[in-house]
């Protein structure tokens, strides 16, 4: 048992067990920079204690991985000897702490990540969650972080295609910020984090280390942040997006050139983590001599350069005949590289100062023996999250359309999108808001891939299963609007403390949902990430699984849009079963609740690729999906879009589903797409339709002036303009704030 005086390890966020298990391995007490080490390796950012085990339901093999778990970041065939390799990380915590280089450096870790197995960066997206817009602190965090995402990324040059913001009460006191970058690399150039080679030499390349971000991630995403955490700022680490894009060009080069054995990037623990990770994958040793690593600041003690997460770094293995080409190649692009160790056949991490000894564990120790956690999950009784109403239950349906199309989570995005460059690099087909998913154009593999990332907390609050097939369902239903198949996933898993029992129950169902849903519909899990202890003293946030899907579609010429034009005749496709269940209308009235109607994968299943081959096909001129707001919502965003108005009647859907009217106006489930194209066309899908065995059934025309639908006892009668008001309210809004 531990004594008081060895309390050291609580301070760093060690339990007594884990410190006993330590000392254990060691077969000795750790000094502090073993410690420190310890402590950040076994960090829930680091270790997935908690999550690991749910993590293996997941599915991970397919025909087209090249490269799944484990590494820097998936990858996957596209054909012609190319490889698009991606990832979704979260830097929630420091986001909350520091918005603008929270954000900023959740870009460049994913970036490098990315670059790390030799793909070039071609593509950015965002998920990201804040309080109510109504909130002070939830309007300043939003604007900061979209200033450091556009700030990153525009100026790396890299575009920002796509991405998703929602507003809810329980992200208030803890913002979700999740990047997700998308690369193009040659199949056979792609390079593992692996170390290898005994007596390789190790260089760390990139910026100096300094003591911005000690602690940083791997701290602040263990713990639950508090009220007072302005002192946690200077952990929040520093970004310089110059400098990550000279140390991009200057790795792909040595890429190129066959120079470097492996690769890894430095983000959470540093040095420590990059050097145990590659030595443990490549089941050898490493020694670092703290002494040679290029410093800012030269007074840092080795347990500061060693768990410093300063950004803009990269980890080397390199043959020692080829050291003096790789640190040229380095100087020709002004970065700064040392060779500061070598690879051992010890199977330790070792850490010197100089000759001097400070440091030596096992890598197995330090990687591998971290206890994994088995979950204590109970269903909770009842509704756990503030539950506040801002539209009167007795609002007239058309009351109830322009809410929603002004609520902040269904509202234009636009003063968000605009901030970013979306076409850097001239592979963008649809920039933000022209179709359902991002398209990007690869002519050297002779293809297209559609990207899209997807969630709704709130929904999988409600039900944490049905809520997380939701969510891949409604990923895969954007890239099925442009004709693209599913190649991968990753994933970012945002929770709670997974130590209460009812954010346990969350978790654990939530990685069963997605296990199902992926194996339904063969859509092997690349990579991701898990983000846990998202909570303060008021409560956790909402479970929130995000999905970022890559597919492929054989010609991004025919990929519909979103707008409807006058006369098209307008259609629904798809087993849409909709429930004002959790949905952004019972959001808005306060009447949330526990519960979920079934997503149905088989039926969704089938009318995804259904709805992909008439895509394909060219057979619409315009789609879009059922989600926030459901069907009265997606025939609005799709006529605003166009500019123009529509005449709906659902009274088919009424019948066909046995619902109430205001339920198929505004309730939500999975499975719905609304297509629109000239008679013959829609005529001819529905044929179409019938033949494959999916529903689909004709439901207005677009024309006029005004949003005219009616859905059994309810009916909506809205100006296009005051509709069209309603959704910009939100771009509005926030350009208000920023003059002020």
């Amino acid at each position: 048992m531990s004594t008081a005086a060895d309390s050291r390890h609580r301070e760093l966020g060690l339990t007594d067990a884990e410190y006993e298990r330590i000392t254990g391995l060691l077969g000795r007490e750790p000094n502090d920079l073993e410690l420190a080490m310890f402590s950040l390796l076994w960090s829930e950012h680091c270790a997935y204690k908690h999550s690991r085990k749910l993590l293996r339901r997941l599915p991970t093999e397919g025909e087209r991985v090249l490269m799944g778990p484990g590494e820097n970041a998936g990858a996957v065939s596209v054909g012609e000897g190319w490889a698009v390799a991606f990832k979704v990380e979260s830097h929630n915590h420091p986001s909350a702490v520091e918005p603008f280089q929270g954000a900023a450096t959740g870009v460049g870790g994913i970036l490098r990540d990315v670059f790390a197995l030799g793909a070039r960066p071609i593509a950015v997206l965002d998920s990201l969650r804040f309080g109510e817009l109504s909130s002070e602190r939830s309007r300043y965090l939003f604007d900061r972080v979209v200033a450091g995402i556009g700030h990153y990324g525009n100026s790396i040059g890299v575009p920002t295609v796509g991405g998703e913001v929602a507003f809810e009460a329980p992200y208030e006191h803890n913002c979700l910020v999740n990047a997700m970058c998308v690369g193009l690399a040659r199949s056979d150039r792609m390079v593992r984090a692996a170390a290898a080679g005994v007596g390789n030499a190790v260089v760390l390349m990139g910026a100096s280390t300094g003591r911005d971000g000690i602690g940083g991630a791997s701290v602040l995403a263990s713990a639950e942040l508090s009220d007072d955490d302005e002192h946690k700022r200077p952990s929040v680490q520093i970004g310089d997006p110059f400098e990550e894009s000279k140390l991009l060009e200057c790795c792909l080069e040595l890429l190129d050139r066959e120079l470097l054995v492996s690769l890894q990037d430095l983000g959470a623990a540093g040095l420590t983590s990059s050097s145990g990770e590659m030595a443990s994958a490549g089941n050898v040793g490493i020694d670092i001599d703290v002494s040679r690593v290029p410093l800012r600041e030269d007074d840092m003690e080795p347990f500061e350069i060693m768990i410093s997460e300063s950004q803009e770094r990269m980890l080397a293995v390199v043959e020692p005949g080829r050291v003096d080409e790789v640190l040229a190649t380095c100087a020709r692009w002004q970065t700064g590289a040392a060779v500061i160790g070598e690879v051992t056949g010890t199977g330790a991490l070792r850490v010197l100062r100089g000759e001097e000894p400070v440091g030596d564990v096992p890598v197995a120790a330090l990687v591998d023996e971290c206890p994994l956690y088995d979950l204590s999950p109970a269903e909770p009784a009842g509704w756990i999250y503030p539950n506040e109403s801002t539209l009167a239950g007795a609002a007239d349906p058309g009351e109830a359309l322009l809410a929603l199309l002004a609520a902040p989570t269904v509202a234009s995005k636009r003063w968000a999108f605009e901030q970013y460059d979306s076409i850097v690099g001239s592979r963008t087909v649809r920039r933000p808001g022209e179709a359902a998913a991002a398209v990007l154009q690869l002519p050297e593999a002779g293809t297209a891939i559609a990207v899209s990332i997807d969630g709704n907390g709130r929904r999988v609050a409600c039900d944490p299963y049905a809520g997380t097939v939701e969510a891949v369902l409604e990923c895969a239903a954007n890239l099925a609007c442009v004709g693209a198949a599913p190649l991968g996933l990753t994933n970012c898993l945002n929770f709670g403390n997974p130590e209460r029992p009812a954010v346990a129950w969350q978790l654990d169902r939530s990685t069963q949902g997605l296990a199902d849903a992926c194996e339904a519909l063969d859509i092997p899990v690349v990579g991701g990430n898990v983000s846990l202890y998202n909570e303060t003293e008021r409560g956790p946030i909402y479970p929130t699984p995000v999905v970022g899907l890559v597919g492929e579609l054989p010609d991004p010429a025919r990929v519909p849009g979103l707008a409807l034009r006058a006369g098209d005749r307008i259609a629904l496709v798809g087993p849409l079963a909709p429930s004002l269940a959790g949905s952004e209308l019972a959001k808005l009235r306060g009447e949330l609740g526990m519960g979920l109607p079934e997503a149905g994968l088989a039926a969704a299943g089938a009318a995804l690729s259904f709805v992909r081959e008439q895509a394909r096909k060219g057979t619409f001129g315009a789609i879009g999906d059922v989600s926030e707001g459901g069907l009265a919502v997606a025939l609005a965003e799709m006529a605003l879009a166009g500019g123009v108005g529509l005449d709906a009647d659902l009274d088919g859907l009424v019948e066909a589903r046995g619902c109430s009217g205001e339920s198929a106006l505004f309730g939500e489930g999975s499975g719905g797409f609304v297509v629109a194209g000239v008679a013959a066309a829609i005529e001819g899908l529905l044929d179409a339709a019938g033949e494959a065995g999916v529903d689909a059934f004709a439901i207005g025309e677009a024309g006029g002036e005004r949003f005219e639908m009616n859905a059994a006892e309810a009916e909506v009668s809205v100006p296009l303009a005051e509709a069209g008001g309603a959704w910009r309210s939100l771009s509005e809004r926030m350009g208000e704030t920023v003059a002020a």
